[in-house]
């Protein structure tokens, strides 16, 4: 019986020391100089699927970090992307959009520097590489649909309120990946014409995709700092922001068991 409770004692203080870790990892794409952030629960043993976050507009902050860290207590392990470089974050839209724009003026350019960042997931020896995903928030949305267009080698990506860019007949070849939308219905970013052609193109590949639409629910209804920004159109939604989380969990579990 002691050594029972002896036992007990030690499996509860490794259990009370164990807490998902961070690592920053610098990394490129061509010129520009990216840093990004891996995390992972350190109790976990061997190898478990890989998740990578894209951040909004604003750039690689707390907030889109601190989803990776949420995405690593879930049991996988988690990469924040950086898509802008030289530690680019901002809380003025005039800024964040020119830095977005920059990025995504060209596709080509847009999908490739989001591959660099899944190439660090992809080379970190606790992940899967059978089972990845990408998960975005914002433009970093419309980035893991980009990604999904490109053929990346992904189980599922999940856009949080995204921009939702619909696939091009050349695109539509490329996706295999699962997709889940997660919008506010009065994002007043997204016309509804966007949003068919968007599903109109989605069901022109044949592609495996759902949309789930929030009422009376804006943009950034994930970000409890959404308010704060000055930005009409922008407004946390706590039970969006709940059953949004929750339905990409169901999702992510889901795609990753095949």
């Amino acid at each position: 019986m002691r050594a029972i409770l002896v036992l007990l004692g030690l499996l509860t203080a490794f259990q009370a020391g164990a807490q998902v870790q961070s690592r920053e990892v610098s990394y490129a794409d061509g010129d520009a100089k990216l840093t990004g952030y891996l995390y992972w629960d350190d109790a976990i043993q061997g190898k478990r699927p890989g998740v990578m976050v894209v951040h909004e507009w604003w750039g690689l902050n707390d907030y889109a970090k601190h989803r990776a860290q949420m995405l690593a207590q879930l049991g996988y392990v988690a990469f924040a992307a950086d898509m802008y470089g030289d530690h680019k974050v901002t809380r003025h839209p005039a800024d964040a959009q020119a830095w977005m724009e920059q990025v995504t003026k060209n596709t080509d350019t847009w999908q490739r520097r989001a591959l660099a960042g899944l190439a660090v997931l992809e080379a970190d020896p606790r992940v899967d590489r059978g089972h990845l995903a990408a998960v975005g928030y914002c433009f970093g949305g419309g980035t893991v649909m980009e990604m999904a267009y490109a053929g990346a080698p992904l189980d599922a990506v999940v856009s949080f309120h995204g921009p939702l860019p619909p696939a091009t007949e050349a695109q539509q070849k490329h996706i295999h990946a699962r997709i889940l939308a997660l919008h506010g219905d009065a994002d007043a970013f997204e016309p509804p014409e966007r949003i068919a052609a968007f599903k109109a193109a989605l069901r022109a590949a044949g592609a495996d995709w759902e949309m789930d639409i929030y009422g009376g629910t804006r943009h950034a209804f994930t970000n409890p700092d959404a308010g704060s920004y000055g930005m009409e159109n922008l407004a946390y939604n706590p039970e969006a922001d709940r059953r949004s989380w929750q339905r990409m969990q169901d999702f992510l579990k889901e795609a990753f068991s095949h």
